[in-house]
């Protein structure tokens, strides 16, 4: 499956049992968990969804990755 890569912005390939992601142009070479890390820590876009994984965020910002752990 192809995925913007997260570090050139170029394609990536995600492996089809989501093991795995690979981009040939600048050789990212990570599993699907910390690819989904990368991208929520990095992009501002992304970012804010990590409080409604990281549990009640009522009166709180975003979460961080730390709340992840």
């Amino acid at each position: 499956m192809k995925i913007k890569c997260p570090k050139c912005k170029k394609t990536a390939e995600l492996s089809m049992d989501f093991s795995f992601v690979k981009c040939e142009t600048c050789d990212l070479d990570m599993s699907y968990g910390e690819y989904v890390k990368f991208v929520a820590h990095n992009e501002t876009t992304y970012s804010d969804i990590l409080g409604d994984y990281a549990g009640s965020t009522e009166g709180q910002s975003a979460g961080s990755l730390d709340e992840w752990d």
